[in-house]
């Protein structure tokens, strides 16, 4: 279809596209601690990943964001996307992938600190707001199960919500 026929309008939401990586090896999940000097999550575990570039497909972004940040490959699998309500335009697409690394050692980046943490202990790490719940769902899941669908957004007292369909 044509860019003439795509209804594009400033007016509709718009989204930012990013792909957040959850990568296991048997029980435990490989995460980031961001580097203290981070404008964002400084201190805080999260998972690998970062912006879609321009021309790149999801798949590829998500195994370029493994690589750069990690030094890692894996079997990669969408297993999900979060509408990130902003409140405003633009809001963020969230395409969370997850596969098993069984090879390799992670290399260290600017990034922060990577560590393969047993998938229990998560709940008592300082994580970013959705990544236990994120990893809940994701170890609930089935490989032939369907990607989930989300949106999360922070209602009147702050709290983050996240509504799964």
């Amino acid at each position: 279809m044509p860019v003439a026929d795509q209804g594009i309008s400033l007016e509709r939401y718009l989204l930012i596209p990013r792909v957040l990586i959850f990568v296991t090896r048997g029980t435990r999940v490989l995460l980031l601690r961001g580097a203290a000097d981070k404008r964002l999550w400084a201190g805080r575990y999260n998972g690998l990943g970062g912006h879609v570039e321009p021309g790149e497909d999801l798949l590829s972004a998500a195994r370029r964001e493994l690589a750069e940040e990690a030094g890692l490959e894996a079997d990669l699998r969408l297993c999900g996307t979060v509408v990130v309500d902003t409140g405003q335009t633009p809001g963020v697409g969230l395409f969370v992938f997850t596969g098993e690394c069984l090879q390799g050692e992670p290399q260290a980046s600017a990034e922060g600190e990577l560590e393969w943490v047993e998938g229990v202990a998560v709940r008592s790490l300082p994580c970013v707001e959705d990544v236990p719940v994120l990893l809940d769902t994701i170890r609930c899941m089935q490989p032939c199960d369907p990607p989930f669908s989300a949106r999360s957004f922070y209602d009147a007292g702050g709290r983050l919500v996240m509504e799964f369909s």
